[in-house]
Formats: structure tokens, sequence, C-alpha cells
């Protein structure tokens, strides 16, 4: 596949190094874009991955990390990326609109291929204004400061008293070695949240992927009780983390805003810069939490490529249709929603 000046290619094991070197150099690049997710997503959701870059002169100039989604409940898809917040094209500095333009090109045309009901990209800033987009999402990121003390400060003074009282609590964090805690807590959050839970195996999948970019923490409390667990992600100088939960209690314990000042301090420490408090949508709980802990949210970009009179997908927990769902949801036993979760949630993307 050529196009002018530069070949569209499509990724495969052999080249998965260089294309991963690309993305650590790339600033346009984020945690997602790393090829370890193209087995990911294959090989524990089914979905068929179509990891395209654009070559010049032998050498990578801009990458697009896709999957083919196919649900009979959400619909049938082309996503850059499943399952993460950012995806989208990352071009070297000096790539041109061209290498861009021709990478637009080829994931078109797959999408019409495949047959697809919409092309999504999930970038961090816009690329096509007159695009159909998600206007729900967010994200937070803000810079670590170079001391603890600095850190603490930065905080607003009510989150603040809250990290303190979950000091005064005897709290204490620890790092995991699988991820069963975290999986106990995270489960049992999904589903008083109404949603289906991944499978334990993908985290434990994650864990071997991303080895020490990839970490459980976990707080415990005075007797050494699990009562919040986060999955966090380390890229460049970033952590990210993606995956939480926690039991009831762990609100009038100060779990919550405990650990994630100990992953500060973690991250402070492992040479982090940045703090990317992830994905929320508008107005929710999550949304509220990380506002009032002082950063400001930046709208995500997702943006759609609608084929066949397709609508922008609504595929989340805000959607109306899903209400009854949701409610049915929360009402299974938790052994059941763990065993049939993985069969709903891959469909999800």
């Amino acid at each position: 596949m050529a196009a002018g000046a530069f070949a569209i290619r499509k990724l495969d094991d052999a080249d998965a190094p260089r294309w991963d070197a690309f993305v650590r150099a790339t600033p346009q690049a984020s945690f997602f874009h790393l090829s370890a997710w193209r087995r990911i997503l294959g090989e524990e959701f089914g979905h068929r991955p179509h990891y395209l870059y654009a070559e010049r002169g032998g050498d990578i100039v801009a990458v697009l990390p896709l999957a083919e989604v196919k649900s009979l409940l959400f619909g049938h898809a082309l996503t850059s990326t499943p399952f993460c917040v950012y995806g989208g094209i990352a071009a070297a500095a000096d790539a041109g609109e061209g290498a861009i333009a021709a990478l637009e090109t080829e994931a078109d045309a797959l999408a019409r291929r495949l047959g697809v009901r919409h092309l999504e990209y999930r970038n961090m800033t816009p690329r096509h204004p007159d695009w159909p987009r998600q206007t729900i999402y967010v994200t937070f990121r803000k810079q670590i400061a170079a001391d603890d003390e600095a850190n603490l400060r930065a905080i607003p003074r009510k989150q603040r008293a809250m990290v303190r009282k979950g000091m005064a609590n005897g709290l204490a964090a620890r790092f995991e070695d699988g991820v069963e805690d975290f999986f106990a807590l995270y489960s049992r959050n999904v589903l008083h949240h109404g949603t289906p839970a991944m499978p334990k195996r993908f985290f434990a999948r994650l864990r071997a992927e991303f080895g020490a970019d990839c970490e459980s923490l976990i707080v415990d409390d005075a007797d050494g009780r699990a009562q919040s667990s986060v999955l966090v992600f380390y890229f460049r100088d970033e952590a990210l983390p993606y995956y939480a939960g926690d039991v009831p209690r762990a609100r009038s314990l100060a779990a919550n805003d405990f650990k994630y000042w100990e992953l500060m301090r973690h991250a402070r420490a492992r040479g982090c810069k940045i703090f990317d408090y992830g994905r929320s949508k508008v107005g929710t709980g999550p949304w509220h939490f990380k506002k009032n802990w002082g950063f400001e949210p930046t709208p995500l970009a997702y943006e759609y490529r609608l084929y066949d009179g397709a609508g922008v997908p609504g595929n989340n927990p805000l959607n109306p249709k899903f209400r009854l769902l949701i409610a049915t949801w929360k009402r299974l036993p938790l052994a059941l929603a763990n065993a049939i979760g993985p069969l709903v949630v891959r469909g999800l993307g």
C-alpha cells in the first residue's frame, strides 16, 4: 500500500520493537499506542487488530492502532483504541500531513471493507472539526512537583484534610504481586455501579505484558483488611491510575484520597512528572472527585466517521436505554456477575 512518498504497512510481530521505540519517542503517542495492546485485544477479547503505520525511507513516521469490535448488543466499529482512553494517529513532528492523510485514507478504506457502522479516533486534541464528536468525556492531567510537601500543599484544603484523615486512621499502602486483592475490590465496585467487570485474566495479562510499568496498589485499614485499590500504568514520565475499586467503608476511612496521595508519592519517587487522573464523564462522581483534587478537566476529542446513516454511538452508562440493564445488573450476585460480565464487556470496547 503506497501513498506518495509514504508506504502504509500493517504491524506484525517482527516490527513491534520498531513500533514501540517510535511510540516512546513521540510526544503525540500515549501508553495506549504501545504494541502490547494489539496482542491483548486480539487474544483476550477476540477483537481483530489492524495496527497501521506510515513508513518513509525505512523509518516509521506515524502510527494508527485500530481494532475491530463486533457485538450484537453494542454494534460494529473500528476503534482506536478499544478499552483505552487515548488513541488515534501519533505522528513524528516532521511526518507532514501526507503521512497522516495516507493513514486516514487507509483506515477509511479498511472500515468500508469491514462494513463497520463507524470509525472512531480517541484523540486527545481535535483533528476533524467537521466530524461528529462525543462531548461527554474529559481527561485530568497535572504536573507532579519535585517534593512531597509541595504536592500535598497543591491539593485543595478539603481533600488535603481527607488525606490526613486517612493517615490518622492508620491506613497503609502496599503493592501486591498479583491482582487478587485488586480484582476483589474492583469487581465489587463495578457491580455496585451496575456495569460488568473485565475478566480477572485481563488484569493478570496487563501485569504480565507491561511488567514494571503496571502495578497494583492496595490500601489496607489498621487491621490489614483491603479497602481500596488501583491498577496504575507508567509511561515515560507519567503515572496513569486506570482501574480502581473499593468497599463502601473506604469512604468513611478516607481510603480513596489516601490511595491517590500514596500513589502520587510513589510516582514522584519513581521520577514521574505528570499525574494523569484519567477519563471521566462530565458531571459524574469521579469528575467531581478529580476536580476537588485541584485537577482541571480537558475535553477529549473522540471523533467519528459514520457509515450507512449510523449515529454517534452511546455505549456508556449515561445512555437512558441502558437504565433497566444497569438496574438489573446491580442486583446480580457477585459470583454470577463476574462469570457472565466478560461476555458482555468485550463488546463495549
